[in-house]
């Protein structure tokens, strides 16, 4: 209740203040909908009832042909009535609108004053609360001398101390509750009257609006914190750079950003693949070797003039091959031989039930061993130089290489969230047993999983290939399949299954190779650099495992 001399307003001095908005717009939207009934609404029943007709197995077909010409023939006479009442439909609603952005503000604002108040008044109850809850324990105590009941007096205390600040949450909440109404409710008027259609303006507000009420600070730095900590770290590093380098050294600028991006654009690839695997709950232990194996084949194919290594004792020379057709096999040699592998991992992943740590790793000895031996470890020099120009050329200095990772990262989002077959890696991921019992193949996903990582590490591998200029060897890529992992779980990918965005995998390789390369410009040591990439994914994993164990 409100009390005098106080801006708190009583849910009856509230409701007062809205009727007359109310009563103005309830009478025009009963004019609205007068209005509508032989208009869009029967344009709105007759689309339903054309759409429920043609999955509708009732009728033959000569019936279905007799309906729909009846629905078609009504549904023209209701667009007819529709347009002729469009005009005073849309001036009813213009006065509507009108006058709730004149007059709303004459109820929402002393809402919003009250809200106020009583976040106010409910601070002071509870500090009032808290001053007698520790007068009345202090006078408690006193009076007792057996170290039981003290012990005993202090836990009944704290129970009280926390019950009280549940008061206090609940009372905020309720004052967030009214306020959050109030504002919502003009948008509900709008809503009735423009039948769920908003400005781009009022759509931004009621988000902004949404997200302060649903906002949370524990949630917030839960899901964030490792984000703000990198931001932070990234700001230090831009201005420790040029104090130690020099101040012609600038970390943030254009062409650095650029060259970021290319180099983050083959090892999109890698985390696109090994992500989808991740929200299986599995994991790709392979890829550096893979990417050894598809560099070292996709070489020797563009290499210029004849190899200077051999394969089995065997040199190859393909320079007698047209370029173009030289490019279009070394991509193909290099997703066949990629997905081959992967597939293997995945059947035996998905047949046997085996960890996908053990049959990627299983993978790698083998990759690197049969690389190695075939090539006895040798780099097999440079690509024919006109490849690069044709692949990735620079236009005004910018690499395209870029638009090769954007275009992946458009297809492998269109597969997660518009096809069946993404939406069931998520069923899978989340709870393979309810997805079996659903209907859905854990075989065929999981090994498509593993086969669609084998395409984007061949498409990687070669991209990089034509990046580097070639320089193929079994060792190189050591070490990447650490960052591709990172980069998915520093981006939200869950090693729980199930949870995850491409956004964030996008946001994951940009944060490590933007860390790499900044540290390498510090001069930072390598080896120290792993220090940091071990912090990150440690942090990662335990914000991962913090948001994990709330939801259980």
């Amino acid at each position: 209740m409100a009390t005098e001399n106080t801006k708190i307003l009583t849910a009856e001095q509230e409701e007062k203040l809205r009727q007359p908005i109310d009563e103005y717009v309830g009478k025009i939207q009963e004019q609205v909908n007068a209005l509508r009934v032989e208009g869009t609404d029967k344009v709105i029943e007759l689309q339903s009832n054309l759409d429920n007709l043609k999955r509708d197995r009732i009728y033959t077909q000569k019936e279905k042909e007799e309906k729909t010409a009846q629905y078609t023939k009504e549904l023209e006479k209701a667009k007819a009535v529709e347009a002729q009442n469009k005009d005073q439909i849309a001036k009813l609603i213009a006065d509507a609108e009108s006058y709730l952005k004149a007059q709303y503000s004459t109820y929402y604002q002393p809402v919003v004053e009250s809200c106020k108040e009583e976040r106010v008044q409910a601070q002071k109850k509870y500090q009032a609360t808290l001053e007698q809850l520790n007068k009345e324990h202090q006078a408690t105590l006193a009076k007792l001398t057996d170290p039981q009941e003290i012990k005993d007096e202090k836990y009944v205390h704290k129970n009280r101390l926390f019950d009280a600040k549940m008061g206090l949450a609940k009372d905020l909440q309720q004052v967030k509750d009214r306020r959050h109404a109030a504002f919502d409710h003009k948008y509900h008027l709008i809503d009735m009257l423009r039948m769920s259609r908003f400005t781009f303006g009022e759509t931004m507000a009621q988000r902004w609006e949404n997200y302060k009420y649903t906002f949370n600070q524990r949630d917030f730095f839960l899901r964030n914190g490792l984000y703000l900590a990198i931001i932070v770290i990234f700001i230090a590093l831009c201005i420790i750079t040029p104090i130690i380098k020099g101040p012609n050294v600038q970390l943030l600028t254009v062409n650095n950003i650029l060259n970021i991006l290319q180099q983050a654009s083959p090892r999109m690839f890698l985390a696109l693949g090994v992500a989808g695997l991740i929200l299986l709950a599995g994991t790709d232990l392979s890829i550096g070797r893979m990417v050894g194996m598809g560099m070292t084949a996709a070489t020797i194919i563009m290499h210029q003039g004849p190899n200077t290594g051999s394969v089995f004792g065997h040199v190859f020379d393909f320079s007698g091959v047209p370029v173009v057709a030289r490019i279009l096999l070394a991509l193909v040699v290099c997703i066949v031989l990629c997905t081959v592998f992967t597939t293997i991992a995945g059947f035996f992943t998905a047949k046997f039930k085996m960890h996908p740590f053990i049959s990627t790793m299983a993978n790698m000895l083998v990759i690197f061993g049969l690389v190695t031996y075939s090539t006895k470890g040798v780099s097999f020099g440079a690509i024919d130089s006109s490849i690069s120009g044709m692949i990735m050329p620079r236009i005004n200095g910018f690499p395209t290489i870029i638009l090769w990772a954007i275009a992946a990262v458009v297809i492998v989002w269109f597969i997660w969230n518009k096809t069946t077959f993404g939406k069931n890696l998520y069923a899978v991921g989340g709870n393979p047993e309810a997805a079996a019992v659903s209907g859905i193949s854990v075989f065929k996903v999981t090994v498509g999983a593993f086969v669609m990582a084998g395409i984007l590490y061949g498409f990687g591998s070669w991209l990089e290939c034509i990046r580097m200029f070639g320089s193929g060897s079994a060792a190189y890529g050591q070490g990447w399949e650490m960052d591709a992992i990172a980069a998915c779980v520093v981006g939200g990918i869950s090693f729980t299954g199930g949870i995850g965005k491409i956004s964030g995998v996008v946001v994951g390789v940009f944060i490590f190779t933007a860390l790499t390369y900044s540290l390498t410009i510090l001069g930072i040591d390598t080896n120290l650099q792993f220090v940091f990439s071990g912090v990150i994914i440690l942090v990662a994993v335990m914000l991962d495992c913090l948001k994990y164990v709330q939801k259980k």
